[in-house]
């Protein structure tokens, strides 16, 4: 019997309808077409993912579908490995092209695509990868790439549109999803930002209408920065929206001419976005080694009880903890919050920076490889290239949650501590502990670290590691591959 000829969109993270050019492409090409998902074991089951990740996609999944369903398509999901995936679609029809976006993902997913690729070529499949997000594949310096990020996001929006094309077969396979992952994955915890494109937009419409007015102002606030962000990170993450489709609607937007200074901030945050994902892109051993080869030579003792404290929130220091256990809820907190967790593992407990980041990448709602990998080792001061921010959580709590408002709305042990001792309720004396119910050592822990001894001790450790010739070495490697030339 002769196998229907089709063609093939294989959905990564760009699970969207507009904006889309392998839909594009196979769209034009005429020739009916499957769209597919894999919900790969190995990635399910791989450090840095978590359910809510796979409940993200599942929903968002499930809005695509209403908006094809017209057009008479669907997603299929395959519980099985691409490799697999592809060979027994080969076996089923005559495959003529894949249609994805590249992937900028973990060395697991390089390699995997590497093997897709081999699978592709005996199968005499054209598997056709399009540029995501202006990130630019084989590229060995930044020499131009700001230049050609600002061209990309100034193309038109694709506008996509589905016909209704010769159907495809309904698809019998035996790769379903296991009853036990599925149903978890049709629940969706309130506490988490909405899937799907829909939510994509509304919360971009709802920034631009009005809550991004005070985005500047509130940027390192932990709690009206939840209002005032844009809070796309997730939408952007797994592909409901395209950069170019958030910055060419802010940037386009009446209500910029009013608020230029908050959309200006925005649009180069999404610069930002592409710059570290294009990092990665070209060195996605971020994930495992110190980008600057030279740290590697620091040790650091594990110390298995700081570590518990730091993922549990129970350091003693209300803002790292406040942070830890809202971002534990709720997958996102903001910018400034990420960092200190990071400076305060990496700096103050003198922990290995490897020690935390499946931890937060699991956590994170909005996890981006491409973003997370250096901005960890960007935090953790092993770049040797940036300068080494260590965010004192005294400090930022003071400035950013004067009120204790945040700290009390994720730690109920602190709830009646008055505002002169929220940022250091061990300084409250027993009686003064007694009568807010809450005694320090007992009911919340005391600082498991001093800050004023362990941040000098990181100061001298990082800092004083800065001029040793292994660090020095580095450098050259990693401004010219990672850094726009300067102008001389």
């Amino acid at each position: 019997m002769k196998k229907q000829t089709i063609n093939i969109v294989w959905l990564k993270r760009d699970i969207r309808s507009q904006d889309h050019r392998p839909f594009q492409k196979a769209e034009q090409a005429n020739v009916p077409y499957i769209i597919i998902y894999l919900f790969e074991p190995k990635f399910i089951n791989y450090p840095d993912t978590s359910l809510r990740h796979l409940q993200f996609v599942y929903h968002s999944i499930k809005t695509l579908n209403n908006t094809l369903e017209p057009f008479n398509k669907k997603v299929t999901v395959l519980y099985t490995d691409a490799v697999t995936a592809i060979n027994f679609l080969s076996d089923t029809y005559e495959i003529k092209n894949v249609f994805s976006y590249q992937e900028s993902g973990v060395l697991a997913t390089w390699q995997r695509d590497k093997k897709v690729k081999q699978i592709c070529k005996i199968n005499n499949i054209n598997w056709q990868e399009y540029q995501r997000d202006g990130i630019l594949r084989g590229i060995k310096n930044r020499q131009d790439w700001s230049t050609q990020w600002h061209k990309t996001m100034h193309q038109p929006v694709i506008k996509n549109t589905f016909n209704n094309t010769e159907k495809v077969e309904v698809l019998e396979h035996k790769y379903l999803l296991p009853r036990e992952l599925e149903s978890k994955l049709k629940v969706y915890p309130k506490q988490y930002q909405p899937a799907g494109e829909i939510n994509a937009w509304r919360y971009l419409k709802s920034f631009a209408a009005k809550r991004g007015f005070k985005y500047q102002k509130h940027i390192s606030k932990p709690t009206e920065s939840r209002m005032s962000c844009s809070r796309l990170s997730p939408y952007l993450a797994w592909g409901n929206i395209s950069v170019k489709q958030a910055f060419q609607f802010i940037g386009t937007h009446p209500n910029g001419t009013k608020n230029s200074n908050a959309f200006s901030a925005m649009l180069t945050r999404l610069h930002w976005h592409c710059h570290f994902i294009q990092k990665f892109e070209v060195e996605c051993a971020y994930e495992t080694h110190c980008v600057n080869k030279g740290y590697e030579l620091l040790e650091h003792p594990i110390n298995e009880d700081y570590i518990k404290a730091w993922k549990t929130g129970t350091t003693g220091y209300p803002l790292i903890d406040a942070c830890m256990r809202a971002v534990a809820e709720t997958g996102w907190i903001n910018f400034r919050m990420r960092a200190m967790l990071v400076s305060f593992l990496t700096l103050n407990l003198d922990q290995d920076w490897r020690e935390g980041t499946y931890h937060l990448a699991r956590l994170f709602l909005d996890y981006e490889p491409g973003i997370h990998y250096p901005q960890f080792q960007m935090q953790a001061g092993t770049t040797g290239v940036n300068t080494v921010r260590l965010y004192n959580p005294v400090k930022n709590s003071l400035e950013h949650d004067p009120e204790g408002l945040f700290i009390k709305k994720w730690i109920p042990e602190l709830a009646n501590v008055p505002v002169s001792y929220i940022h250091e309720p061990w300084k409250m004396s027993l009686m003064e502990q007694t009568f807010c119910g809450v005694i320090i050592g007992e009911d919340y822990p005391l600082p498991i670290v001093d800050l004023q001894t362990s941040a000098k001790a990181a100061r001298d450790k990082i800092w004083g590691h800065k001029k040793h010739p292994a660090v020095e070495n580095e450098k050259d490697h990693i401004l010219n591959t990672h850094v726009k030339p300067r102008k001389k």
